[in-house]
């Protein structure tokens, strides 16, 4: 099963022609919109599920009440299955529309889990928090450690990024830590992965990194760790393409490279 994150760039496709199994979009550009659109994705047998940017889980400003509540009503009007939320801080007194890192602590272990747990006791359900790209980070845990400890400390489930941890070894790999796909998945609990990601990224000169673009086609190796969790464990694949979204055969040829073998 291979899903797609729908963008408004899609807005005049004919979505019909789209060979995903399912969609997921980001709960903020829904809330206060018409959401038609998505009741016809739905109507055409194909869930969407809800990924969201400003649950600020890594920050300290206060879990809004109001937007909690828009949040579940969103939720419970599109029967959507699975919401999440990055792993990461987005700004307490303003939305800074970033991902900044959590430093990587049992201390913050037990912070942000109690803030997940106040945002599953107002939705009244379970989330599932995704493991970001991070370019610099401090902290005595390797990231699959600390992920893990929230998830089970929080009882929260997991969307696994693929792609992030990828990008996090090629940067840090040999300076801070970070691990690769395979050491990586063996020190989280799978059962509690909801669906995963896959996207792709690039070198930036600049900067010296690779760069969590979304705006790329997959590497092969995100590709063939996602399929193999599939086949041993039955967990969706979602194709994330943020930026310099592509014509629909382009996105069509890589969903292919998802489900050719996930039947």
């Amino acid at each position: 099963m291979a899903g797609l994150g729908y963008r408004r760039e899609m807005a005049d496709w004919d979505m019909s022609a789209v060979r995903a199994d399912f969609f997921e979009v980001v709960p903020e550009n829904w809330v206060h919109r018409n959401r038609d659109p998505l009741h016809r994705l739905i109507a055409s047998g194909r869930p969407v599920q809800l990924h969201g940017v400003s649950l600020n889980l890594g920050g300290t400003s206060e879990i809004r009440p109001e937007f909690l509540q828009a949040l579940r009503d969103l939720i419970d009007d599109l029967g959507a299955q699975h919401y999440s939320d990055h792993l990461a801080a987005s700004g307490d007194a303003h939305q800074l529309h970033d991902l900044f890192p959590i430093p990587f602590t049992v201390a913050e272990v037990a912070r942000v889990s109690d803030r997940i747990r106040r945002v599953q006791d107002g939705l009244g359900r379970r989330m599932a928090i995704e493991n970001s790209t991070w370019y610099t980070n401090i902290g005595d845990m390797p990231e699959a450690d600390f992920l893990a400890a929230v998830a089970e400390r929080a009882d929260c489930q997991i969307l696994l990024d693929i792609n992030n941890i990828a990008v996090n070894h090629k940067n840090h790999g040999s300076s801070q830590g970070a691990l690769d796909i395979d050491v990586f998945l063996a020190r989280i609990d799978l059962s509690r992965v909801s669906y995963m990601h896959v996207a792709g990224h690039e070198w930036d000169e600049r900067f010296g990194l690779y760069i969590d673009t979304h705006s790329q086609p997959v590497e092969v190796q995100t590709v063939q760790a996602a399929l193999k969790l599939h086949r041993q464990h039955g967990i969706p694949i979602l194709l994330e393409w943020d930026n310099d979204v592509p014509d629909l055969d382009t996105l069509n040829a890589e969903l292919a490279c998802l489900t050719s073998m996930t039947t």
